[in-house]
This record gives C-alpha cells, sequence and structure tokens, in this order.
C-alpha cells in the first residue's frame, strides 16, 4: 500500500546495530528508507549495514555516543550532510544496570539516564530543524513496560523510560503544527543481548515470560518491522503522543 511507502525518506534509527533497533531497521530499509546506524560497536554496525544492504537499500554507519549531547547533535548534522534530509527519527539506543536500588551509585544513576533519557531528548531537540526543511517527520522513541511496572531491579531504567514517554507526549503536542508526529514503543520481553543479560541477572525470569505472556514466548526482534514502518509512515499521519505495547499480552494478562 502506498500509505506505508517509504521511498525516498531518511531514517536514523540509534542503536540500530542490533536487537529491536536493528529489526525496526531492517523493516524500514524494506519499506524503502535509506538507513543512518548511529552507535558505537563498529564492527556490528557493519554486519547490520550488510543485512539492510541485502534487502536492496542504502545504509551508512555514524559513531555516536548517545550518553554526551554534543555527539548526538554532531551526528544529526553529519546525517543531514551525507543524505540530504532527515525524515524518520528512532531512538533505540539504550542501556540497564540492575541493582537493588540502595546499591546504585552516582555515576550508574547518571550513565543510565544520560543514554537513555538525556540522549533520546537531543536526538529529538537536534533532528527537529531538518524534519521541519521537508515539512515534516516520525520520531519512534522506546520506553518499556516498566515505564508504567514497578520492578526491585531497575529503578534508574525505569525512571528514564518513564520519563521518555512524558517527553514523547510533550513533543506530540509542540510539533503537531510542523506536521512532525512523535510516538513511544513500550516493548515488552524480547530475545536480544540485553534480556540474556536480564536472564542471567533475575532468576526464574525466563519461566515468568513464558508463564505469564498470553503468547507463551519471548519476543522477536523482527516482529518490530511492522510496527516501525506504520509509525514512521503516513499510515499514521494522525497519530502522535500515543504509546503503543508490543508485548505478547504480557502487560493485560491477568
Amino acid at each position: 500500500m502506498k500509505i506505508f511507502d517509504l521511498k525516498g525518506k531518511v531514517a536514523i534509527v540509534t542503536g540500530g546495530n542490533g536487537g529491536i533497533g536493528l529489526g525496526m531497521a531492517k523493516g524500514l530499509a524494506e519499506a524503502g528508507a535509506k538507513i543512518a546506524i548511529a552507535a558505537q560497536n563498529e564492527v556490528k554496525a557493519r554486519k547490520a549495514i550488510a543485512e539492510i544492504e541485502k534487502l536492496g537499500s542504502e545504509a551508512a554507519f555514524f559513531p555516536v555516543d548517545i550518553g554526551k549531547e554534543d555527539d548526538c547533535r554532531k551526528m544529526i548534522a553529519a546525517v543531514a550532510a551525507k543524505f540530504g534530509r532527515i525524515d524518520i527519527l528512532v531512538n533505540c539506543s539504550g542501556i540497564a544496570i540492575r541493582k537493588r536500588p540502595e546499591t546504585y551509585t552516582d555515576a550508574e544513576w547518571h550513565q543510565v539516564m544520560n543514554i537513555n533519557l538525556t540522549g533520546t531528548f537531543a536526538c529529538c531537540q537536534a533532528v527537529y530543524p531538518e524534519m521541519k526543511k521537508v515539512g515534516g517527520g516520525k520520531i519512534i522513541n522506546i520506553g518499556s513496560l516498566m515505564s508504567v511496572f514497578g520492578g526491585p531491579m531497575s529503578l534508574p531504567y525505569a525512571a528514564s523510560k518513564g520519563a521518555v514517554v512524558q517527553i514523547t507526549k510533550s513533543l506530540a503536542v509542540a510539533w503537531a503544527k510542523d506536521n512532525i508526529q512523535v510516538n513511544v514503543i513500550l516493548p515488552g520481553w524480547f530475545d536480544t543481548e540485553l534480556t540474556v543479560a536480564a536472564r542471567q541477572q533475575m532468576e526464574g525470569l525466563d519461566e515468568k515470560v513464558h508463564t505469564r505472556t498470553p503468547a507463551g514466548r519471548w519476543g522477536r526482534p523482527d516482529e518490530f518491522a511492522g510496527l516501525a514502518v506504520f509509525l514512521a509512515s503516513e499510515a499514521s499521519s494522525y497519530v502522535t503522543g500515543s504509546a503503543v505495547t508490543i508485548d505478547g499480552g504480557y502487560s493485560v494478562a491477568g
């Protein structure tokens, strides 16, 4: 369908060199978008670019430390310089440090907040004038079920992701007049490198996910592709400020 066509569009995916970010990047590429992979690990990024190019789309790597605002701004400028425009921004970079709340250091708190929250805002702020130049755009932020649930081992992560939901709403209202739609995805439990560590640190997590999730399994990163295309395309032109859950039914199960 034409309303899902992304040909001629340029998409930045932070953290697009693996996991959920790569799943979304590949979906956007299949719909016709050119992809800018913004990440730190160049080896992983080159592998991701090779996968994207097999889908027939152009892709390029842009090194960035999302935890540093100036780095975010330089990355956005570099993408605009290379491709001539920016239509889509997916803020997928993120980290989690799992510990009891009373044991976090100041440095750990700020590391999580800088990458998950401040970096997301810095990228949004930097991309705004680029999207305004081309008559609009799409911003897709990544929250978490921890945006609404509590967890004994994820206080800074939950706080940062809850705040991502709120900045999404504020940006959606502020930039609606500029034809920029801003939405946030709340993933449940997906099988990624990050959740491999979670299963090692949280006893019984794998069993809990299988038992509570109506789908009866962990999600796959490729299952983000369709949602990414929807939120990045004209199909979602009247959808903004929304928090979209993708969790196999985990959050609604009794």
